[in-house]
C-alpha cells in the first residue's frame, strides 16, 4: 500500500499569523532551524507562507529596474511593478507584508508521490498541509519524504 501525505507530514507545523513581526519570524526559522512558516489567519486558516528567500529582501535589499531617458522621459526596461514590490518585501515590518500569498497546498489523504512530483515540478521545498476547511494541520518537506524512503 502506498503511503499518503499524512502518513509521513509533521503534524501540528510551527505557524505565524499576518501580523507577527518580521524579526519574531526571523528568531522562530533560525531558533527551529527550518526554512518556512505557513501564515495563518485569526481561524488557522492558510493565508501564506513566509519563506527564507522572501526574508533575503531585508537583507540584500533592492536594485531598481533598467532604464533609459529618452527625450525627458523615462523607459523602464523591465515592469517597475515588480520592482515595488520588491521594495515592499525589502521595507516590511509584519509577516503580511513579506509572505508570499496562494501557496500551493496539499490535502492529507494525497499520495506522497503525487506530493513529492508537485514539489518537484514547482521546485519547492515544503507544501502545507490542509484540511477541507483550509486549516493547516501539517506541513510536508523534503526532508520528510527521503525520511520516507528510508523507511519502505
Amino acid at each position: 500500500m502506498s503511503k499518503t501525505v499524512a502518513d509521513v507530514m509533521t503534524s501540528n507545523p510551527i505557524v505565524v499569523q499576518p501580523q507577527t513581526p518580521i524579526k519574531e519570524a526571523i528568531q522562530l526559522l533560525a531558533e527551529r532551524r527550518i526554512s518556512g512558516l505557513p501564515v495563518v489567519d485569526g481561524e488557522g486558516k492558510l493565508v501564506g507562507v513566509i519563506t527564507e528567500s522572501d526574508l533575503m529582501w531585508q537583507e540584500t535589499g533592492v536594485d531598481p529596474p533598467p532604464y533609459i531617458i529618452l527625450l525627458d522621459s523615462v523607459i523602464y526596461l523591465q515592469n517597475p511593478a515588480r520592482y515595488e514590490k520588491e521594495i515592499h518585501k525589502a521595507l516590511g515590518q509584519t509577516v503580511e507584508e513579506v509572505m508570499s500569498e496562494k501557496p500551493i497546498t496539499v490535502e492529507p489523504d494525497r499520495a506522497l508521490k503525487e506530493a513529492a512530483r508537485l514539489m518537484h515540478e514547482k521546485e519547492i521545498r515544503r507544501l502545507p498541509v490542509v484540511d477541507e476547511q483550509g486549516q493547516v494541520i501539517g506541513i510536508l518537506t523534503r526532508g520528510d519524504i527521503v525520511q520516507a524512503m528510508v523507511t519502505e
